[in-house]
């Protein structure tokens, strides 16, 4: 399956907006540290109001997810993008007043976080269904794989030379963002509700498998950690080294040597089956993260960094591909967000344990909190396919046959 699949799909339109419309997810913890450390003048409330946000964002992700398969992706998805402008509009009015008010914008801003992400990639599952064509699918999340790895180092280094401007321009360009891509995007490529979406409701969804959809979650859980703590790893590394700008650049490395995996995904050969590639690509970041542990000893950090990073997005795209096959077509959404939620929020765990680690024993500390997460995520993956041998019920290798949506649904 070749990207120009998707381009003729999709139209060639929909990736530089929808591009563009994530990166505020990217921007928003570092504008929201620039911004507070500034007005407050200390990094302790400023890490305080930023994990509350990624927290905020984690609890409220799923409940976007559930309005918008009730109500329809463009609706909510158009919702979303105002409420979060506001919110950072409110952030900014109070980030010189007291801590309490200063707490509460902040978190509202992560409630209100658009989900750009898990949404767009209903979007694909949508088109798929329409299309009759599973090889788009697997196309499509490398794509999405590879956007959001390359969004996450696009948005983050954005900020960094925008702050230069001042400490109120980082959280000015994700307001910008908010309004000329992320609106613009749930306005013109968001579905609205149909007939079939309707009959689902009017006969009531189907209920989410929770204990298949709580393996996915705790895989992802796993996946957050190891970012957290191999962004404390680089941290640590670069200030033994005396050059704590270096930090920046090895996370770089490690987020496009993901991107690069992720899009090289879309031309695995289809007779490796979703149940393999989760048991592979789950060993393969376990070997990663003995790639990075090694790293610090027989080789270059970077160069062990980078390496590592081309385990990450095929081992995520397995767990989106699982979410799509598990999620009924009418609760994908919620599906989706409650996979995601355990991102966020295992990267603050992450950081926050790795860094009590390498307070004492330095970056392989740190590293010992990645090598165990990943260690979980193979466990976890041998342990469900196991469970679900010859079952095909976690673990779905058999595309379901719903019933065809109109080729026109789209989803933020």
């Amino acid at each position: 399956m070749s990207y120009r699949s998707l381009l003729r799909v999709a139209g060639a339109g929909f990736f530089p907006l929808g591009f563009l419309a994530r990166l505020p997810y990217a921007t928003s913890a570092l504008s929201t540290l620039v911004l507070l450390q500034s007005t407050t003048h200390g990094y302790a409330f400023a890490g305080l109001a930023g994990a509350a946000q990624s927290i905020a964002i984690a609890v409220g992700g799923p409940l976007v997810g559930i309005m918008a398969d009730r109500h329809g992706h463009r609706t909510v998805g158009a919702f979303a993008a105002v409420a979060d402008f506001a919110s950072w509009a409110a952030l900014l009015a109070v980030s010189h007043g007291s801590r309490t008010s200063v707490l509460a914008a902040a978190i509202l801003v992560g409630l209100t976080q658009p989900q750009v992400g898990p949404l767009v990639r209903v979007h694909w599952s949508r088109l798929v269904r329409a299309h009759d064509d599973p090889g788009l699918l697997s196309a499509a999340l490398s794509y999405e794989a590879a956007a959001d790895e390359v969004g996450f180092v696009a948005g983050p280094a954005l900020v960094g030379a925008i702050a230069a401007l001042g400490p109120l321009a980082p959280a000015a360009l994700t307001m910008t963002l908010i309004a000329v891509s992320t609106l613009p995007f749930a306005l013109r490529h968001a579905d609205r509700p149909t007939g079939q979406h309707t009959a689902d409701r009017n006969r009531g969804a189907q209920r989410l498998p929770r204990r298949p959809l709580a393996v996915v979650f705790l895989a992802m859980v796993a996946m957050g950690t190891v970012f957290g703590a191999v962004q404390t790893t680089v941290t640590v590394y670069a200030d033994t080294i005396d050059e704590p700008g270096a930090a920046g650049l090895m996370y770089a490395g490690f987020g496009i040597g993901s991107a690069l995996a992720g899009a090289a995904c879309a031309w695995l050969p289809r007779r490796l089956t979703l149940r393999a590639r989760y048991v592979v690509f789950a060993a393969a970041l376990f070997a990663g993260m003995l790639v990075l542990a090694g790293g610090t000893r027989l080789v270059s950090v970077p160069a062990a960094v980078a390496l590592a990073g081309f385990t990450v997005a095929p081992y995520m795209i397995s767990l989106y591909a699982l979410t799509e096959r598990l999620a009924p077509a009418e609760r994908a959404a919620v599906a989706m967000t409650v996979l995601c939620a355990g991102g966020p929020l295992a990267t603050a765990a992450g950081q926050g344990v790795s860094g009590g680690l390498a307070q004492t024993h330095g970056a392989d500390g740190a590293l010992l909190v990645a090598l165990t997460a990943a260690g979980g995520a193979l466990l976890l993956a041998v342990s469900a396919v196991l469970a679900d041998r010859n079952r095909n019920v976690w673990i779905i290798d058999r595309t379901p046959a719903p019933p065809a949506l109109p080729e026109t649904a789209d989803a933020v």
